[in-house]
């Protein structure tokens, strides 16, 4: 018979092990936000329900405008709620993907995103007409639709399988029409273009003759500067200096034909939001109502300071598109938007309430804004 010696030790040295892993384990676990409320005892004596969720988006951390707004919204409900609600933010990549906000947020890995309706198409045909689609409202426009038009309730009923509840997330009204490392003239120089540029917006300028490619914003500085891409639309230029894209790029075009009044999301786990008592929830719809007009209100403010220093300091080539490329441009859009709403019958549904909105309106600020722009 053979026998086999066991230290004595060894026993006792395992039992150490698993619990220190037992403790680091625990550390980590203890270290991430819960949405799982937690309890505490107020100055009265009563125990008050503390929420605590994870916010992820698809821009860089505290980028100005864009990545500031959920910031904002973050310590704005935390005041609101005293403290009942203490939302972590976390920038593009640091947990969740830029581009997999929407699913973290669906399936309840995180309890809430911020980011752009129109990076989802591929999901949900109609999405993009909760960002923005060419030639489409401005941003008063669109949010007069989806407070007052019904806008608001297609958005959440279109959401709703895939367990979200939607809230606009900001605007940053009309946006430029990009940089360009090629003169455009006609629409025939778009043709071998490879631009970054979402949406249906993407498509539109694929048929036009250019190649669209879907970037995170955090990856352009470096695909235009390498050559990946020749061009990229972004926002406007107070982030686009941020960005550095002056740095890198001759021609900045305008109008933001792709993008006229670009509505942001934030989007919220269902069960989590469901979870939440009713005053909470209604501090939540106003928050974001606030931080959506603000950031509006920011970029109002900043664009055109932002502007004069690309064209007087950086000596930016500052151009308009040549109407007959807007023209083939609003043209081919129409084209689409009728195509996908003879095969796609929500995106139908959606495309019309959108559409008659957007002419009654427009017939309003043709004599009310447009007129008084011409005017004054």
């Amino acid at each position: 018979m053979t026998y086999r010696y066991t230290p004595w030790w060894l026993p006792a040295a395992l039992i150490v092990s698993l619990l220190m892993c037992a403790v680091l384990f625990a550390a980590l676990v203890l270290r991430t936000p819960k949405a799982v409320s937690a309890t505490t005892n107020n100055e009265n004596g009563a125990t008050t329900e503390i929420y605590r969720w994870r916010l992820v988006t698809t821009w860089p951390k505290k980028f100005p405008g864009l990545g500031l707004a959920p910031e904002n919204f973050a310590e704005l409900l935390n005041k609101m709620s005293n403290g009942r609600i203490q939302i972590t933010v976390y920038g593009a990549n640091e947990i969740v993907p830029a581009m997999g906000v929407f699913d973290a947020v669906s399936s309840g890995s995180v309890e809430m995103g911020h980011g752009a309706a129109y990076y989802w198409k591929g999901k949900i045909p109609a999405s993009s007409f909760f960002t923005a689609i060419p030639f489409g409202m401005n941003a008063t426009e669109f949010n007069g639709w989806l407070h007052y038009g019904g806008g608001l309730e297609m958005w959440r009923e279109i959401y709703a399988p895939f367990n979200l509840i939607p809230f606009a997330g900001g605007n940053t009204g009309v946006q430029m029409g990009g940089w360009f490392n090629r003169e455009i003239k006609s629409i025939a120089d778009f043709k071998g273009l490879k631009m970054r540029i979402p949406g249906y917006a993407g498509e539109i300028f694929t048929r036009a003759g250019g190649t669209a490619v879907n970037i995170p914003g955090g990856e352009l500085y470096t695909a235009l500067q390498s050559g990946v891409i020749d061009a990229t639309e972004w926002v406007g230029p107070y982030n686009d200096r941020a960005f550095g894209f002056q740095q890198i790029a001759k021609y900045y075009y305008y109008p933001g034909w792709q993008e006229p009044g670009p509505g942001l999301e934030f989007v919220i786990n269902k069960n989590v939001y469901e979870s939440l008592p009713q005053d909470l929830q209604t501090m939540i719809s106003v928050a974001a109502r606030a931080v959506n007009q603000d950031m509006l209100d920011e970029y109002t403010a900043r664009n055109n300071s932002a502007l004069k220093e690309l064209v007087e300091h950086h000596k930016v080539d500052l151009r308009p598109f040549p109407d007959d490329v807007l023209k083939t441009l609003k043209k081919i859009s129409w084209e689409v938007y009728d195509e996908m709403a003879a095969k796609d019958a929500t995106f139908a549904r959606v495309w019309k309430s959108y559409r008659e909105f957007l002419e009654d309106v427009g017939d309003y600020h043709k004599i009310s804004e447009q007129y008084y722009y011409e005017k004054r």
